[in-house]
């Protein structure tokens, strides 16, 4: 089963959404034969590479609020994330382009490393206030995680993997997707927001039952005639 999920490392949802994915995978039953693929978006895309502005200068001058209610909103969405576990500090966090975080994404995973790098910018934004736009602290964050350093500066200094997040924000545009987190479950089941656990316990089951269909044996007659048991046959 492939759950593709949409999401921004500057989206604080996000990160809930993905504590709150991970408690419902870690308790499905089949969660081994489970893939999954980040894929980019940008909330965003016209922010600059690095801004000094913060998070609620940014709620307010983009929702028209006053000081008091947006540090309100960073304070509410701080408390939920501390409930997942998370330690939130949106009070150092700047305002960042995240298109060179993604193609970072891409690289790792590439390596076999998407989920970890995906992992390390959220915590390097939310908690620690580091510039996920910036070139080197990218560079810091990718070999953090065990990839190579020039590498990463070659990747992020050239064009690769623009094509594929341009690809990711193109494909979740045709399906419809306005907001992030997005999880997409075999292209069939699809959940908006970061939902409570159980609402993901819930669609993993009905997504694994539904692809995982069990065949329904019709026997008329007596029970086991014209049928094979082990090693003997019934006429």
């Amino acid at each position: 089963m492939k759950v593709e999920i949409w999401s921004d490392v500057v989206c604080p949802w996000c990160y809930i959404g993905k504590r709150r994915f991970e408690a419902a995978l870690e308790k499905f039953e089949h969660r081994d034969q489970v893939e999954i693929v980040w894929r980019s978006y940008q909330l965003d895309p016209t922010s600059p590479k690095q801004s000094d502005e913060t998070t609620t200068e940014h709620l307010m001058k983009k929702y028209g609020l006053t000081e008091q209610k947006a540090r309100g909103m960073n304070e509410q969405v701080s408390g939920l994330a501390a409930e997942e576990g998370l330690e939130y500090h949106l009070e150092n966090a700047k305002v960042a382009n995240t298109f060179d975080a993604h193609r970072l994404i891409h690289l790792a995973a590439h390596h076999g490393l998407q989920d970890q790098q995906k992992e390390r910018l959220l915590k390097a934004y939310f908690t620690e206030g580091e510039a996920v736009g910036d070139l080197e602290t990218l560079v810091k964050l990718g070999t953090e995680i065990g990839l190579d350093a020039d590498e990463v500066r070659e990747t992020l200094q050239g064009s690769a993997y623009t094509d594929e997040v341009k690809a990711d924000i193109r494909r979740a545009r045709d399906f419809g997707i306005q907001g992030v987190p997005f999880f997409a479950i075999d292209e069939t089941y699809g959940v908006s927001g970061a939902q409570p656990v159980e609402v993901f316990e819930q669609v993993l089951e009905r997504a694994w039952s539904d692809s995982h269909k069990r065949l329904i044996t019709v026997t008329p007659g007596a029970q086991g005639v014209g049928s094979c048991d082990g090693d003997s046959c019934t006429i």
